[in-house]
């Protein structure tokens, strides 16, 4: 399977590399004298994945801060890099871990995206292969009994196109999502846990985050572990779940300035509560 785009294996590595930077930055430093700057403008570009997330983190910023203005574009990952690279943003936003190639950069992790395969609670199926999930969602495999379930048709549910776990899960299964043979294309993830919970030949892909506290909270659903990995949010913080990537920050350089705070703001716990609103899961616990 390819891991290029999304399923990085290096967590650990850029965790390693981003608890530097917090200390470069200032942050963990109780002694650390960090000027605020309260005026000023940013831009920041980059991934569509990431647009939602970072406005509203800057619109809570902007709040603290009346006189700052930070102004957010979409265009794709190649863009934040680009951008940032060049000197024309001074933010870029990335939803993957930085490569070898990018090491110019100064990339940091503020949360993670995971997708899970997520079936009623009463499916007999505990685990399918990879191999298997690309052929329930191009046609080939129909009926439950073929990977060990009930003698059911299978009801394939999918995210709308543009989606973030739709790229996701289209990469990782390395399929076209043209080629996806759904019942139904659903909107957002409480519409697909709605599906799922009144159809018990079901399967949807959908955030990690959401299915996991929906599960928790009683929705009659089941994340499906893959490749022997729970899906969790701890074992997407972990690195372990492979359906997941990192949403970064990139800079040019070290941050300085009102960069610089903008970055700590988005690695604080003052935001967690909007990663996971965007159904990512946050850096920290």
């Amino acid at each position: 399977m390819n891991r290029e785009a999304s399923m990085d294996r290096n967590w650990s590595s850029a965790t390693v590399a981003a608890l530097a930077t917090f200390i470069l930055l200032g942050l963990g430093c109780p002694g650390a004298a960090v000027a605020s700057h309260t005026a000023g403008k940013l831009l920041i570009t980059g991934s569509g994945t990431m647009t939602p997330l970072i406005r509203d983190i800057a619109k809570r910023y902007e709040a603290v801060h009346p006189g700052v203005r930070i102004e957010i574009q979409s265009g794709g990952s190649g863009r934040g890099l680009s951008d940032a690279r060049t000197g024309k943003a001074d933010i870029g936003m990335v939803s993957r871990a930085l490569s070898d190639r990018e090491s110019d950069l100064t990339g940091f992790p503020i949360a993670r995206d995971g997708v899970a395969l997520v079936v009623h609670k009463d499916n007999p199926v505990r685990a399918l292969t990879n191999r298997q999930v690309a052929d329930i969602y191009t046609g080939r495999i129909t009926n439950w009994k073929q990977v060990g379930g009930r003698d059911a048709a299978i009801a394939v549910f999918a995210a709308e196109s543009g989606r973030s776990t739709s790229e996701l899960f289209t990469q990782f299964f390395e399929i076209s999502y043209a080629d996806i043979r759904a019942h139904q294309v659903l909107g957002d993830n409480p519409s697909r846990i709605r599906a799922i919970s009144e159809n018990p030949s079901g399967i949807v892909f959908m955030s990690v985050g959401e299915a996991e506290r929906t599960a928790q909270a009683g929705a009659p659903i089941k994340l499906l572990p893959m490749e022997g990995v729970l899906a969790t949010s701890k074992t997407i913080r972990s690195g372990d779940y492979p359906i997941a990537r990192a949403l970064s920050l990139v800079t040019k350089s070290l941050p300085t300035g009102l960069a610089k705070e903008f970055v700590n703001f988005c690695l604080s716990p003052q935001v967690a509560d909007l990663i996971i609103k965007h159904d990512f899961v946050p850096y920290q616990d």
